[in-house]
């Protein structure tokens, strides 16, 4: 990804050809809750670069977010995953959020236009389901514990969050179809199951 998150080129690309791919939702923005933290892509996360978190989109998507209230708009690549609450579908850095209007009012309604991605948004990735957040340790273990029983092929882990935790299920061949249907299936006790790309 390049420096700040999109290059001249990809300004460019933006404005000579049509997106592939649209959706809304809400977006909101967020930062990195210690100084090196990596984001999903690998790279540090740069609270300043043009950058954003999105659940599903293949990593190093180049997209344009538009503000639907201001219209103000912007380009950007995804790089991290998120975010992790049931009502929202874009985590934007502070850059990204200032760029179009979300940094003041904090949430606000976007349509996102993809217009270039490396992998197919369609077909094949590597897929697991992200179920929380718990507020304790022990709920999470338990789930995990449940999961190992369950799906003894699948790779499960539990890790800890911001103040919570997390379970992580990794299907067979981390398989799209047999992912979205453990996020059906299995309903935890705190929290949502979330569909996740990991590529």
């Amino acid at each position: 990804m390049p420096p700040g998150g999109i290059s001249t080129e990809d300004r460019e690309f933006v404005l000579t050809h049509r997106p592939i791919y649209s959706e809304e939702g809400l977006a909101t923005w967020y930062r990195a809750p210690y100084k090196g933290r990596k984001a999903a892509n690998g790279q540090l996360f740069d609270d300043d670069a043009l950058t954003a978190a999105h659940r599903t989109l293949p990593m190093g998507s180049l997209i344009v977010v538009t503000n639907l209230t201001t219209r103000q708009q912007s380009a950007m690549r995804i790089s991290d995953r998120g975010p992790f609450v049931e009502d929202k579908i874009l985590d934007l850095t502070i850059a990204s959020a200032k760029s179009i209007g979300v940094y003041r009012v904090g949430t606000a309604p976007v349509r996102i236009d993809v217009y270039q991605t490396p992998k197919p948004i369609d077909s094949g990735g590597r897929w697991c389901v992200q179920f929380g957040a718990f507020k304790s340790e022990r709920k999470a273990l338990q789930l995990k514990a449940k999961l190992l029983h369950t799906y003894p092929d699948a790779k499960v882990i539990e890790f800890s969050g911001e103040a919570s935790y997390w379970v992580r299920i990794r299907p067979a061949g981390d398989d799209r179809e047999e992912a979205a249907a453990i996020a059906q299936r299995v309903q935890p006790d705190e929290g949502d199951a979330y569909l996740t790309r990991m590529d």
